[in-house]
This record gives C-alpha cells, sequence and structure tokens, in this order.
C-alpha cells in the first residue's frame, strides 16, 4: 500500500457489480461537492469523466461486490494503489441483491437466463468488497445517503474518523418526530433492527423500513421476527423482506431453524 500524498489528495472511485446508484448520489452533491472537489483531484472516477489517471490514490470510494475472479484481482490492486478505501452502498458491503445467488444454484440461473452460458464467467457467491481486502470504512445504504458520504470525505480530508451514527432508525424516527408507524398502525417495520442513515425516510410516509441500511449495531433479530409474525406477516414474507438489499448480513443474524421452518 503507498504512503505518499501530494499537494493535493487524490481520489478514485471505482465501481464492481453494481447499479452504479452510489457513485450517481457522489454526483448528486451537486454544489456541496464543488468545495471538497477544489480541495482533492479527481483522478479517476468514469461516471463523471473519461479521464483514467493510474495510481496511486490517497482516498479510494469503491461501489458494488465482487463477483468475478477478474473482480477479486482487480480490487487487490485498487487496495494496493489506495492509502484509504472506503465501501460504498450495499453491494460493496454486504455483497448486494446479487448476494441472493449465495442461496440458490447459480448453475440453474446461468442455464435458464442465458442463451451460452458457457461465456458467462461467474463466482459461486457475491461478496463484499471486506472478504477480499481490508477496508478503512464502510458507509451502508442502498443506495448511500449524500449526506453521510459528504460526511465521509470531509472527515478524510480533516485527518478523522468518520462521524456516522450507528443506532437504529427508530432513533432516527423519534428525532424528527414521526409517530411509529407499528405502534399506530400494526405495520411490520425493520426499523428496530435497520442502520440509521436514510433519516427514517418510509416511516415519514406511514411505510415499513424495508432495511435498506442493513442491521444496525444493537440488532436482535430473535426478538424481532415474533414482532413481525404479530404484525401479519408470514414465514415466507419474513424470509422475502429480509432476502433484500443486505441478504448476507440480516441471514448470518437469524436464529438457526429446523430443515424446512420458515423464519
Amino acid at each position: 500500500m503507498t504512503t505518499s500524498t501530494p499537494d493535493r489528495p487524490r481520489l478514485g472511485v471505482f465501481k464492481f457489480a453494481s447499479c452504479d446508484g452510489c457513485q450517481l448520489t457522489l454526483l448528486d452533491c451537486e454544489d456541496e461537492l464543488l468545495p471538497l472537489a477544489g480541495r482533492m483531484e479527481i483522478a479517476y472516477f468514469l461516471e463523471a469523466s473519461s479521464t483514467a489517471a493510474p495510481g496511486p490514490y490517497d482516498l479510494a470510494l469503491v461501489e458494488g461486490s465482487v463477483t468475478t475472479a477478474e473482480d477479486a484481482e482487480r480490487i487487490r490492486r485498487v487496495r494496493a494503489d489506495s492509502r484509504h478505501l472506503v465501501t460504498i452502498g450495499a453491494c460493496a458491503t454486504a455483497g448486494g441483491v446479487q448476494a441472493l445467488r449465495n442461496f440458490a444454484d447459480v448453475e440453474e440461473f446461468r442455464s435458464v437466463v442465458y442463451a451460452r452460458p458457457e461465456y458467462i464467467d461467474t463466482l459461486a457467491d457475491s461478496t463484499p468488497i471486506s472478504a477480499h481486502v481490508p477496508v478503512d470504512f464502510e458507509l451502508r445504504g442502498c443506495p448511500i445517503d449524500r449526506g453521510q458520504l459528504l460526511e465521509v470525505i470531509t472527515a478524510f480530508l480533516a485527518g478523522r474518523r468518520p462521524g456516522i451514527p450507528d443506532h437504529s432508525v427508530c432513533f432516527a424516527c423519534k428525532r424528527r418526530g414521526t409517530v411509529c408507524v407499528t405502534v399506530a398502525h400494526g405495520t411490520p417495520c425493520l426499523g428496530p433492527v435497520t442502520h440509521a442513515g436514510c433519516g427514517a425516510l418510509c416511516p415519514a410516509y406511514g411505510r415499513g423500513c424495508y432495511g435498506c441500511f442493513g442491521p444496525s449495531a444493537s440488532t436482535n433479530m430473535p426478538a424481532m421476527l415474533p414482532l413481525l409474525r404479530e404484525d401479519g406477516m408470514s414465514g415466507p414474507d419474513i424470509g422475502r423482506i429480509l432476502h433484500t438489499f443486505n441478504v448476507t448480513q440480516f441471514s448470518a443474524l437469524e436464529p438457526d431453524r429446523p430443515e424446512g421452518e420458515e423464519p
């Protein structure tokens, strides 16, 4: 890993298996990004520019999961060229929606979806970046929150650790004065076990949280599952709501069940 630092810190933004949504969040910063961009050299960001300057990079933002052998090799090169590496979004931090393949037969998918499956080169699992290289900080979300992303970049420039909270969405609901949708209406909600970051957006509009930011630091999944059942969710419904953006993280927290038993 390089330790050299130019006069202006050099930023690299890299994409792996993903939808590009987290990179677009960076572009959506617009006016807020301009002061930061003036303090950094954006050396590599193919979503925004065809210029692709080689490393070293002082800060690398990495979106997407590792799904091919080529991805695994490329992320090692990015890590070697970067002083600090931050993963952004559910794909990079948890494997993303594509990690649903980890719980199924990839060969069956490949034979059904593709006319010439022999040309498809893929790994059996979709894995987060941290499964392959050391990561300095993980920024959750599907997609990430613009304010949190700016905090990460600002913290890097200031030489401090980002001040990103690890409490649950319930805290965010109380902070903004949102009435609890579960208590008031019996609406199933993953807020008690989900990492804050979205500003409690769904509950603010009367919808239950979908777990876009993954598990919070205080997740108690064994206690959460009976509450979801009490609010009218069936076993398959619970399975579907947990097996989305952060399937690997939520699944790891589910209690062991006898084979064939529903969540």
